[in-house]
């Protein structure tokens, strides 16, 4: 008579010659007595115990062996639940692999043998047992046992979602053992690869979403032209606190604004699209200046998650006919302007407001400035005025940024040519990748 598997079990080392192994006696002496032990062996040097859940509706006639061990000599243990109500609660974080009995009833259902025919109703009955059992354990290995000689349902059955399966009649503790080990790391190796592909995917899907929040100009009709870069400062990202936007009015006014949020995650970077499109809505809706800024920082006070945030921001409305503009910053670094003839510069700062979200009932005056009829504006963040010149601790300012700008000018550059040397040429002077998020914007009005 076969020997019943133990409830939960850690088997000696009968078969590695570790210990000799033990000789029935008539009244099932020394193997019962052992088949009946419940404390842990522990594992080997080097070895991890393995746990195996057993559901099979009569454990007592099973064929697998008691001295259980896989082939670099770890122990494994084992628990048998006659029914899923009883594996469920077996089911504890220490089980690494299931053996499911196909056999066993499928849940709501009451065992009454094969099927006359062999047919339909018995496959069906046991792949709702299998699908039951891996909607009850998705982290764990699962192995089938089936009739000797069923290839087909044990292919059916790895198809459906078991690592493998074995046949009853053929079964051994060796090769259960390797089955063990087998389905495990294979079950492993799964979990692992759809944890990439998942990662993958909500990569992708950020970009995209990123990508789509990234602002597009709205100058259809006006004569300037229109560059930009950006840079986010966190690691694999398309968007930080940074944020822009350029559009045209009706009346033939083009607008253009650039700001900073405080901080680089992307809560941050949530709230820089939230006051971008606010400002687009609100500039389209007629708003300007003081007004347009009033409300935008209710709206970042609305919608900020610490009372410590803020955001800075530059505005500027340039006429229909593009020789005058309107400037206001919010604690924003002032714009430069280069025109033929002249040296580049910053426009006047004298009359910079504070930040958005700082201080309640907040002003920002707006100052007129002459442009004249040829000329190039560029608005830029802190970003490319904050990294560190050399090895020291100085950083590049707004004076470093006007002397490169002038010189690049100098050389001829113009439009995206010139961002992009802007950039890469604050990058080297960094001695490597900005920290901050950066962003650039340069208008230009040719004649």
């Amino acid at each position: 008579m076969p020997v019943p598997v133990p409830r939960q079990r850690a088997i000696p080392a009968v078969e590695s010659g570790q210990a000799p192994a033990a000789v029935p006696a008539q009244d099932g002496g020394p193997l019962k007595e052992e088949a009946h032990r419940t404390e842990a062996v522990a594992p080997n040097a080097g070895g991890t115990t393995l746990t195996l859940l057993l559901i099979e509706d009569d454990p007592a006639g099973s064929p697998i062996l008691p001295e259980l061990r896989d082939a670099s000599g770890t122990s494994i243990r084992i628990r048998t639940a006659r029914n899923l109500t009883e594996a469920e609660r077996l089911l504890t974080d220490d089980v690494h692999c299931i053996l499911l009995d196909l056999a066993l009833p499928a849940p709501g259902r009451v065992s009454v043998g094969p099927a006359a025919d062999g047919g339909a109703g018995a496959d069906a009955d046991e792949l709702a047992v299998l699908r039951h059992v891996l909607q009850l354990a998705p982290r764990h290995a699962v192995l089938a046992l089936t009739a000797s000689g069923d290839t087909e349902r044990g292919t059916e059955a790895v198809r459906v979602g078991a690592q493998d399966y074995l046949f009853r009649d053929e079964l051994d503790g060796r090769l259960l053992s390797r089955a063990i080990r087998y389905a495990v790391e294979r079950k492993r190796s799964l979990t692992t690869e759809r944890k990439l592909a998942e990662g993958r995917m909500r990569a992708q899907e950020n970009r995209r979403l990123e990508r789509g929040l990234l602002p597009t100009p709205l100058l259809d009709g006006s004569s300037l032209r229109f560059a930009a870069r950006y840079r986010p400062g966190r690691s694999r990202a398309l968007l930080g606190g940074d944020f822009y936007d350029t559009v045209r009015t009706p009346d033939g006014t083009v607008h253009a604004m650039i700001g900073d949020v405080c901080g680089h995650g992307p809560d941050e970077a949530a709230l820089g699209v939230e006051l971008r499109i606010a400002w687009r809505a609100l500039t389209l809706a007629g708003l300007c200046g003081d007004e347009l800024l009033g409300t935008l920082q209710e709206v970042l006070e609305h919608e900020r998650s610490d009372d410590e945030i803020f955001a800075t921001l530059c505005t500027v409305d340039i006429a229909p006919d593009g020789r005058r503009a309107g400037l206001c910053l919010a604690g924003h670094p002032a714009p430069l302007i280069a025109r033929p003839g002249r040296l580049a510069e910053l426009l006047p700062y004298d009359n910079n407001g504070p930040a958005l979200g700082l201080l309640k009932g907040a002003r920002w005056p707006r100052t007129q400035v002459e442009l004249g009829a040829e000329w190039s504006l560029m608005l830029y963040t802190d970003g490319l005025i904050e990294g560190r010149v050399g090895a020291g601790g100085e950083r590049l300012g707004q004076e470093g940024m006007v002397e490169m700008v002038r010189r690049q000018l100098g050389a001829g550059l113009t439009g995206e040519a010139l961002l992009r040397a802007a950039v890469n040429e604050v990058r080297q002077l960094n001695g490597g990748e900005l920290t901050d998020d950066v962003a650039v914007v340069l208008l230009d009005r040719g004649v």
